[in-house]
């Protein structure tokens, strides 16, 4: 199972770029995942034809925090992940963010826009940063997790 993974888009309008982003990366993806940020509502039509799973951000548009929750799991094969924006300072996000699942194999959130795929215990943090919006990171990115025989991540550099 292929899962895309992204956060942080900060769109208030359509963008050929983004379009281009998932064509080239996240095309034949299961499901697209977004850690929150989208902004508004309009930027959601570029993922019409694929499956989205989304989380609320504190960026996001009053439709979108209405109509999407801030913290949800999705079983995943045999895997929950538990996906979530973030919020306050990047240091130590990854403990405020455990504290809000039980039992999750992952966690995927943004916020920070900094990448992260690693393992804490037996959590695998996974933060995709941001495709359209380097402000707080050295580059642009997206990310994959990967279901085979295991969970895995993989951060991709735009």
């Amino acid at each position: 199972m292929k899962i895309g993974v992204l956060s942080d888009t900060h769109l208030k309008t359509m963008s050929s770029e983004l379009g281009e982003i998932l064509i080239k990366h996240l095309s034949g993806a299961d499901i697209i995942l977004h850690a929150g940020d989208v902004v508004e509502t309009e930027v959601l039509d570029i993922f019409k034809s694929q499956e989205l799973c989304l989380v609320a951000g504190n960026m996001d548009s009053t439709a979108i925090k209405q109509n999407n929750p801030w913290k949800r799991v999705i079983p995943l094969g045999r895997f929950k992940i538990g996906l979530i924006h973030g919020w306050g300072s990047p240091a130590f996000i990854e403990q405020r963010i455990q504290r809000e699942f039980e039992e999750v194999d992952c966690i995927v959130f943004g916020h920070t826009h900094n990448p992260c795929n690693r393992k804490i215990g037996k959590t695998l943090f996974f933060n995709p940063g941001s495709p359209t919006d380097k402000r707080f990171a050295k580059a642009n990115s997206i990310g994959i997790l990967t279901i085979e025989n295991g969970l895995s991540g993989e951060i991709i550099y735009l």
